[in-house]
């Protein structure tokens, strides 16, 4: 995996250039082998380099090659790419290919210039301009244009490759023109072929244009995933097999374009719970007093969102969010370095094979900053204050106030569906139709059920008692004076109320007689709609039809008006008047719970919903691009489309965040920012048109819940299942499992505290696992060896070890296995992030594709000789992830080195 931290700029696919690393020998006999591709959406493969001379004759050199292209209208040499560095070896193999970005600026006139060096200095910080820095050696040089390559016979061309003053020959170059596809098997032979004889690593695969290549620049990934970044490598197979291995990397349009929706919700949910307050009605002047404030608190969070989003509005240019803007108050919505990852493998007489992995900062309030920790300390905290500070409000608990924000959004949600059923029911009347009677009946019988459900509650009764005492001119019973707080001259403040209170002044059975007027308004439509049922003059035994006068007679002798609307009309008018009655008691007690919420939490409640704001923007965002990106890799799997509409997808993410100092408050943020996405939903629309535009996800709800609409074209939309394109709501269990493996977590280890991690990863697990059991697909229950893993994992998850990073890739492991959604977070999704990505893709290629010549390269990369033993016997080496030696040594250990060192210098010396 490799990172970008800088805008990109790079067109659409048209054409690709594609050049492979090269091979070659210097001295004494020389040469270079080199693949140039072109071709919709090609791979390059690597080099194998063969008695290499260095500057030095008594010294390996370290080969790098770096290629540049020349225009040959301006005249000036642009540095394109360059390989990796392989130290202190004659015959290198390099892993890295060179690709060229789609709609690259060349035409047949432009000039590729390989320069090859020999890197003395590995310590330099710069190793893409190496004709600048010290320390490097030029061995030589060859320059070829695209027109010489189109022109070539069998599509190749053999150059020599020269000295710096351009008289020498020092080698050959072989550049081939390549169609790349499927490999074949006539095309590995023809590999191996060449590797025994010439030790040149050209590859040459021909293919018909039109393949799974297609799939990583289609106009439907081209909608939401933009600026792709290739690299190109090629590996040999336990089997002596080749396999190409192409790693893609794109920005996602979503960084932006989520937060902005988001913030749209946001402020118009805002505006609306401003309204409500406001039609609360006349108040005492205490409660007028925390309704203002309240009012004026969610003013000045309207305007702060307002302002966001006019400053996102105006951004152009790159797609993500660099971890150098944070910081910026403007860009706190953004996730920062979001990108996907996109490995593909091709092996000889197999299928390509996909990997993602969405690579994103970790979702946090990182421009609040994290002082006083994070939102799960901080909500704790609050809550807790709540109780024990008096406030002057009614303390509401959160399972109120979320009971509230349901019963508001029940409401509002039913009641236009009631009326929209009751206007059908009459629509059935007047046409006279018994068939279409019933049927709209019935739906609005249960969605009256569910309304009438939603209000039978404890809590809406209690609220109204509660707004009634808030009224002017409010007296007691059991008191001659007025309350507290609701008398002109100034008074005692009002006292919290630890439970919610009750007045018996207060006529009870009047909200008990409204709510069960809509059940009576329902019983009178029944019975209505069974009576003109008994008055229907057909007889089901009589074989000839009734003619439409006699029809028409017998119904006006049984109603002398003659019209089942008619009849109809009074009864169904009063059912709308009564659910309307109730809606607008409902509304106002849920308003009022609120408002004591609200008027508890000012200021640091308000403070907190922001904070929770930002983290769930950049959430969702994470969330929705893994979810496009899993979608449309799985448009023509049969089983995964089931999958999606019966059970939904796991979502999991892997966190590298370390449990000490300000990465605790990431982790707090983080972890409730992840279960937040509970509340999300999505659903598969037909869009408009196949216009870019009207491809994008689209946002709706509110903060207790969201559906992101994911539209797509009509002959994708198409092959759907019935229950995906009817609107069935897809659900995602989103899952957090975190282990710190840098040096800050080596002193939480030995001196901090772990628990926040150890109970992130319990209760994820147990997520997981209830998700695990609920699959009913033979497919899952059949992989004992899935089974296994969740046992393993479940294992891991209750033991105390430091730095278990098996809890990480079993969770990997068992996500790809449930064809589930892979996000892995740092900081900023760069160091830490690319080394996990970067070995679990070495990971899958040596367990997947029994590739072991890359993952013995890394083994020596690897400075924990315990991994490095475990690899040699070709076992996985799964628990030595993430090998940092240095990083074990603590700070005493380092103190008492520089003690021993300081004696054992006055001893030598004396």
């Amino acid at each position: 995996m490799y990172y970008t931290d800088c805008p990109l700029s790079l067109p659409s696919p048209f054409h690709q250039l594609s050049l492979s690393a090269p091979s070659f020998s210097l001295l004494p006999t020389l040469s270079l082998s080199l693949s140039v591709y072109v071709c919709m959406c090609v791979f390059s493969p690597s080099p194998e380099c063969r008695d290499l001379i260095g500057s030095g004759s008594d010294r390996k050199p370290n080969a790098l090659v770096q290629v540049a292209v020349i225009d040959p209208r301006e005249q000036y040499l642009v540095s394109h790419a360059c390989t990796e560095i392989v130290e202190g070896s004659r015959d290198p193999l390099f892993l890295t290919g060179v690709t060229f970005p789609p709609e690259y600026p060349a035409s047949p006139e432009t000039l590729v210039k390989l320069t090859v060096y020999d890197v003395r200095d590995k310590a330099r910080d710069n190793v893409s301009k190496p004709l600048r820095g010290e320390g490097v050696s030029f061995l030589g040089s060859v320059t070829f244009s695209v027109s010489d390559l189109l022109r070539s016979k069998d599509d190749q061309l053999t150059l020599n490759l020269r000295s710096s003053d351009g008289v020498l020959a020092v080698g050959t170059v072989l550049v081939s023109r390549v169609n790349m596809g499927e490999m074949e098997e006539g095309d590995m032979d023809h590999i191996t072929a060449d590797v025994q004889q010439a030790q040149k690593c050209t590859l040459v695969c021909e293919s018909s244009q039109g393949t799974q290549n297609d799939k990583d620049n289609s106009p439907l990934t081209g909608a939401v995933f933009k600026n792709p970044v290739c690299k190109v490598y090629k590996f040999q197979t336990v089997d002596s097999k080749w396999m190409l291995v192409r790693e893609q990397m794109e920005e996602c349009t979503l960084s932006f374009s989520i937060p902005r929706q988001l913030l749209h919700l946001y402020i118009q949910e805002d505006m609306r719970r401003i309204q409500e307050l406001r039609d609360l009605g006349e108040l005492s002047p205490h409660w007028d007093n925390l309704r203002k404030e309240v009012i004026g608190r969610y003013g000045q969070v309207i305007a702060a969102y307002q302002e966001t989003l006019a400053e996102l509005n105006k951004i152009t240019g790159p797609s993500f969010k660099p971890s150098c803007s944070k910081a910026q108050r403007y860009l706190e919505f953004i996730p920062i370095n979001l990108h996907t990852q996109r490995m593909r493998v091709t092996c000889p007489r197999q299928t390509d094979a996909f990997y993602d992995v969405i690579t994103v900062g970790a979702p946090a309030a990182h421009f609040q900053g994290f002082k006083g920790g994070g939102l799960q300390r901080l909500l704790s905290r609050h809550e807790a204050e709540k109780k024990s500070t008096a406030y002057q409000c009614i303390y509401y608990s959160p399972e109120h106030t979320a009971k509230a924000q349901e019963v508001l959004h029940s409401v509002g949600h039913l009641q236009p569906l009631i009326s929209g059923l009751a206007d059908q029911l009459l629509q059935a009347a007047q046409q006279h139709s018994m068939a279409g009677l019933r049927e709209a009946l019935k739906n609005l019988a249960g969605k009256t059920e569910q309304f009438v459900h939603a209000l039978k509650d404890e809590l809406v009764k209690s609220a109204l008692l509660a707004l009634h005492a808030a009224q002017p001119g409010y007296v007691t019973k059991n008191q001659n004076q007025t309350l507290p707080g609701h008398q002109d001259s100034p008074v005692a403040p009002l006292k919290r109320q630890d439970s919610i209170p009750c007045h018996k002044e207060y006529d009870e059975e009047e909200w008990d007689r409204v709510w069960a007027d809509v059940a009576k308004s329902l019983n009178c439509v029944i019975a209505m709609v069974d009576k003109l049922q008994e008055q229907e003059p057909i007889n089901n035994n009589q074989e000839q039809p009734i003619p439409k006068q006699v029809l028409a007679d017998v119904i006006t002798s049984h109603n002398p008006e003659g019209d089942w609307r008619e009849q109809l009309c009074p009864l169904v008018v009063r059912l709308k008047e009564c659910v309307a009655e109730v809606v607008v008691r409902a509304r106002r007690a849920m308003t009022f719970v609120l408002l004591q919420e609200a008027a508890c939490s000012i200021p640091q409640g308000l403070f907190l919903k922001q904070r929770r704001d930002v983290v769930f923007s950049q959430a969702l965002a994470a969330l929705a691009c893994g979810f496009v990106m899993r979608l449309y890799a799985g448009m023509e799997d049969k089983g995964f489309l089931r999958q999606l509409h019966l059970v939904g997808l796991v979502a999991q993410f892997e966190s590298l965040l370390s449990t000490y100092s300000e990465e605790i408050g990431m982790l707090e943020d983080m972890e409730v920012g992840i279960s937040d996405l509970h509340r999300v939903a999505f659903k598969i629309t037909l869009a408009k048109t196949d216009n870019p535009c009207d491809l994008q996800p689209v946002v709706i709800g509110r903060r207790d819940h969201y559906t992101v609409e994911v539209p797509l074209p009509q002959l994708a939309f198409q092959t759907l299942p019935h229950e995906i394109k009817e609107g069935k709501a897809l659900q995602v269990y989103p899952v957090l499992f975190n282990v710190g493996i840098n040096e800050q977590q080596t002193i939480a280890d030995r001196f901090g505290d772990i628990s926040l991690q150890e109970r992130i990863n319990q209760r994820n697990f147990e997520i997981l696992d209830s998700y695990y059991k609920s699959l009913s697909l033979p497919c899952f229950q059949t992989q004992t060896d899935l089974k296994d893993l969740l046992e393993t994992l479940g294992q891991n998850v209750v033991t105390k070890k430091r730095k278990n990073v098996e809890i990480l890739w079993l969770a990997g492991t068992i996500c790809r296995r449930l064809n589930g959604i892979r996000f892995t977070s740092c900081k900023s999704a760069k160091d830490r992030t690319s080394m996990s990505v970067t070995l679990e893709q070495c990971a899958l290629l040596r367990d997947e594709h029994q590739e072991t010549q890359l993952w013995g390269r890394v083994c020596q990369w690897d400075s924990d000789p315990e991994a490095a033993c475990s690899v040699a016997e070709n076992k996985p080496a799964s628990r030595h992830f993430y090998p940092i030696a240095l990083l074990l040594v603590s700070s005493h250990l380092l103190v008492v080195w520089l003690i021993l060192s300081l004696v054992f210098l006055l001893a030598k010396y004396q």
